[in-house]
């Protein structure tokens, strides 16, 4: 049965990293909206053809590079957002995980989520927001944590997370030109091959990026001991909450 999915990103790739989330939860009926704290101008038609292709709805809510903090003005614009869409579900990056992550924003983001969150549910702030009311905190899910309890199987549904991806042609540009400086010539040709090794950063970073998601979801599949081909990991704050044991 479908639920009202709402995914905090911090940049935009992420909206393709959990699409398979996204995308099911479509399939079944739900809702799923996107809200991405930082992504250049540029990139937003790529990212809000993405969401198109995986059926999920995406606004950009214009924070700045390196300034993100968990702030009262900061927590107020998030806190109007979950307000507004309701969510039951929340999908973001593991605390755990965004730690140790380089990518600048990512460490303060994740205390700005949780808190807005937290407050979104209260009293806080109800007179900046007419017409909003409190709303229950939702079941929050981490994604590409460090020690998933839960996967999505996404075997079936593979070429529509490729699809999304595609779409995301500056992001891809991106790990093309990272990469390419970062490994050496024969890595890049051994993960990609002679002729897609030399191309041009976008053709390159598409092929390095076909190969690297496919390795990760399937490394979350059956050599994890999943029952399913390609799996799309998340960790559940939280126990699981059941009338039954299930399968």
């Amino acid at each position: 049965m479908g639920k009202t999915v709402l995914m905090l990103a911090t940049y935009a790739m992420e909206l393709v990293e959990c699409g398979g989330a996204l995308y099911r939860n479509v399939q079944a009926g739900g809702r799923s909206h996107v809200a991405v704290l930082l992504c250049r101008i540029q990139n937003r038609p790529g990212v809000t053809e993405a969401g198109k292709v995986l059926g999920a709805t995406v606004e950009f809510l214009n924070y700045e590079a390196g300034h993100v903090a968990a702030n009262v003005a900061e927590k107020k614009q998030l806190v109007e957002v979950i307000r507004r869409v309701r969510p039951d579900i929340c999908i973001m990056q593991d605390p755990v995980h965004s730690f140790a992550d380089l990518d600048p924003d990512r460490r303060p983001a994740m205390i700005l989520y949780l808190e807005a969150l937290a407050l979104a549910s209260r009293e806080f702030a109800l007179q900046d927001m007419p017409g909003l009311s409190p709303c229950p905190i939702p079941t929050i899910y981490y994604m590409t944590p460090e020690h998933a309890n839960c996967v999505i199987d996404v075997a079936d549904i593979w070429e529509v997370k490729e699809k999304a991806m595609n779409c995301l042609a500056g992001q891809q540009e991106f790990t093309g030109k990272v990469l390419r400086e970062r490994l050496s010539p024969a890595a890049l040709r051994n993960l990609v091959g002679e002729d897609k090794s030399q191309a041009g950063d976008l053709e390159l970073g598409r092929a390095l990026h076909g190969v690297l998601d496919r390795s990760f979801h399937v490394y979350h599949g059956y050599p994890s001991h999943a029952r399913v081909a390609m799996g799309e990991p998340y960790r559940r704050q939280g126990p699981f909450e059941l009338e039954q044991l299930v399968v």
